[in-house]
């Protein structure tokens, strides 16, 4: 099919503690793309930077500023780029939020604020005592990134210690008890894979302690899938993963949606997965381009 294809790393600063699980996901979705007859060559995100690409389609992993940029200009030059540099936008926090609670995707109850604001009458009005208070701007390189706060006034403290890193913006999610989950999923593909990471210790930061040990409280995990896939399509992500909390009455809410993510537990299974949306989006491509 003389396919060639660019598959771009993602850049360790923006892989913390899954370095290795990020690259693996990647070569493994390019050897099953070569078994297809692709040619795949792998750059890191720095070559990336600096080349002039002769690929005309973008497997990418990319997180950085001015990767994205690139991506969004190579896009927009013609270019097939997976994930959309435009999507990878939309998984920074502010933006995420925006879209999912706009288009009604079961989400936490949120505040968009600026990092030097006094929030806790905003807090105690919404009724929210614990939440998470979650870089607006970006995506979390670093366990400070996401803070776990137990009370108004210690959600205060931290905003401010935000505000003192440089961090203009911060997204506030109402802290959810139930179930903790992380799935992940390709879209437009039948493969879902959710586990519970705390009973597989599958952790960044130790955040998913938070909520504890899991009760294994019923829910549909095909609703979920199908949540999933209409948010995929919202963000523009066809690569993703994300985290969501169970309550007690089997309600499920997305509390992060990521652009591809490590796939750590299923890589195997999840790899011949992506290259059949790849392969079906080069077509689609394809097809649109001998239109125009």
């Amino acid at each position: 099919m003389d396919i060639k294809i660019a598959g771009v790393l993602r850049a360790g600063a923006y892989s913390p503690n899954h370095i290795g699980n990020d690259a693996a996901i990647l070569n493994a979705a390019a050897d099953e793309l070569r078994k297809r007859g692709c040619k795949v060559n792998i750059y890191s995100e720095e070559q990336f930077l600096n080349l002039d690409l002769e690929e005309d389609v973008v497997l990418n992993m990319c997180r950085g500023h001015k990767s994205i940029e690139k991506l969004q200009a190579l896009e927009e030059a013609g270019k097939l780029v997976i994930n959309s540099g435009f999507g990878i936008e939309n998984c920074t926090r502010e933006p995420m939020t925006r879209i999912l609670l706009g288009n009604g995707i079961p989400y936490p109850d949120s505040l968009i604020v600026n990092t030097n604001e006094d929030i806790r009458g905003a807090l105690e009005e919404k009724g929210f005592t614990s939440c998470w208070i979650k870089r607006g701007d970006f995506h979390a390189m670093h366990k400070e990134d996401v803070s776990y706060c137990r009370h108004p006034q210690e959600a205060q403290e931290m905003l401010h210690e935000y505000f003192y890193r440089g961090i203009k913006r911060a997204v506030i999610n109402v802290h959810l008890k139930g179930d903790l989950i992380k799935f992940y999923s390709v879209q437009g593909q039948p493969f879902f894979y959710w586990f519970y990471p705390f009973e597989q210790h599958h952790s960044k930061f130790g955040d998913e302690d938070i909520n504890g040990k899991p009760r294994h409280l019923n829910f549909d995990p095909e609703a979920l899938h199908a949540t999933c896939e209409r948010a995929s399509h919202l963000m523009d992500v066809k690569i993703y993963g994300g985290d969501a909390i169970i309550d007690a009455d089997g309600t499920v809410r997305i509390i992060d949606f990521n652009d591809w993510p490590s796939f750590a537990p299923c890589r195997t299974e999840a790899a011949p997965y992506i290259a059949k949306c790849v392969m079906q989006s080069i077509k689609e491509w394809r097809k649109n381009k001998e239109e125009e």
